[in-house]
């Protein structure tokens, strides 16, 4: 008997986009990879990832395109910020069953919980919260590295720039670690202020495993850094759990190495997430999905 309906679930960054296939009983029929998925990058770009990373999903499980008007999707994405992103987002995709979009916190914080209340805190390239509560949805921080992502790489990469800089001018304490940043963005200031000028966050991002290792060597300035986007997360752990999150995950690339630097109240109420964000995902488009009988009541997200 041929199922009537299928659940994919989408995880789109600005690297790439993951996708993950699962029957009405919660089967795993495969997953796929495609491009980068962040909206920002365009609508076509975005869907063009997406449906890559679709089909390579259904190619694992023996499907094609002819399963679409069967399929359940939710797009979890960077990029989607406001109702009409997610509007404009839905509105360009395929003729699917039906389709749900929201933002990448949105779908992982719902993952890590399996839909309960719950917070996420992610500390990567750029830095963000996101909490569940009552099955509303906040967002905190994550405006942009030029104005925001406290404690995340691309601001630990800045603030050890800006202390090569002072030391070299007698102004801060010169160490290991700061003649390892200049001779790494040319040696002289003139240098590293060339590299700037054409430096994304991910750029800067970079410079985090050196600040990392000499922190691990007691370098008294990387220390100094490491402990400030430790705080910094502090201070988002501290809002996000004062807002009704009774325990929160840690996530993205610096969330290891950043952890033993929290105070033991914060890390007390970290916890592994239970699931992944395509699996959350995977919830929101049960969620969508008409009558289905699994489906929980839908999770609100933060967009204004």
């Amino acid at each position: 008997m041929t199922p009537d309906r299928y659940y994919l679930g989408v995880d789109g960054g600005g690297t790439k986009c993951r996708a993950r296939l699962r029957a009405a009983d919660g089967t795993l029929l495969g997953e796929g990879l495609g491009g980068p998925a962040n909206i920002r990058l365009g609508l076509d770009r975005a869907w063009s990832s997406i449906l890559e990373a679709t089909h390579a999903a259904l190619a694992q499980a023996g499907l094609d395109a002819s399963i679409f008007p069967r399929l359940h999707v939710g797009l979890g994405l960077a990029g989607i910020v406001t109702p009409t992103d997610s509007i404009r987002t839905r509105a360009a995709g395929p003729a699917f069953a039906c389709l749900a979009a929201e933002t990448d916190a949105h779908a992982a914080c719902l993952g890590a919980f399996s839909g309960r209340d719950g917070a996420i805190l992610i500390a990567g390239t750029g830095s963000a919260g996101y909490a569940l509560i009552g099955g509303r949805g906040h967002a905190v921080g994550g405006w942009g590295f030029e104005v925001s992502d406290e404690g995340s790489g691309a601001s630990i990469g800045r603030e050890a720039i800006r202390l090569a800089l002072r030391a070299h001018d007698n102004l801060a304490p010169e160490t290991g670690l700061t003649r390892q940043i200049r001779d790494r963005l040319g040696g002289t200031p003139a240098a590293v202020v060339g590299w700037v000028n054409d430096a994304g966050p991910a750029d800067y991002g970079r410079l985090a495993p050196d600040v990392l290792a000499h922190a691990a060597k007691g370098d008294a300035v990387a220390c100094s850094i490491i402990s400030g986007a430790a705080k910094e997360l502090e201070t988002y752990i501290r809002h996000l759990h004062a807002l009704g999150a009774p325990n929160l995950c840690l996530m993205g690339g610096l969330s290891a190495p950043l952890t033993p630097w929290l105070s033991p109240w914060a890390r007390s109420l970290l916890v592994e997430p239970e699931g992944d964000a395509l699996e959350g995902a995977l919830l929101m488009a049960r969620q969508a999905a008409p009558r289905d009988i699994t489906q929980r009541p839908i999770a609100k997200s933060a967009l204004p």
